[in-house]
């Protein structure tokens, strides 16, 4: 039974479903993550979240990769993964 924690936050007037995931995912083809972004995102809604789903990695040198909605972009460019890890407060499983 897969199990992830996530960052369930509100910015921007937007409610944000954050998946923190190994630095393995950044290698992955684009078409892959977005593939693993959608389903990790209907899993969520599926929780009762309501939101975006963005993936976000440690891409090493203090850089945090993600991939999310372009309008997105700004705000995850402004946080790092230690942002995110403190703010982890859900578990989904299924």
């Amino acid at each position: 039974m897969p199990t992830y924690k996530l960052a369930y936050i509100r910015e921007q007037r937007q409610d944000m479903i954050i998946f923190p995931l190994g630095p393995n995912f950044g290698q992955m083809a684009a078409s892959v993550q977005n593939e693993e972004l959608s389903s990790l995102g209907v899993r969520a809604n599926a929780a009762g979240l309501q939101g975006h789903a963005v993936a976000v990695w440690d891409a090493g040198a203090g850089r945090m990769g993600f991939v999310g909605p372009p309008q997105w972009h700004g705000f995850l460019s402004s946080i790092n993964f230690h942002f995110v890890m403190m703010n982890v407060n859900r578990v989904i499983s299924w």
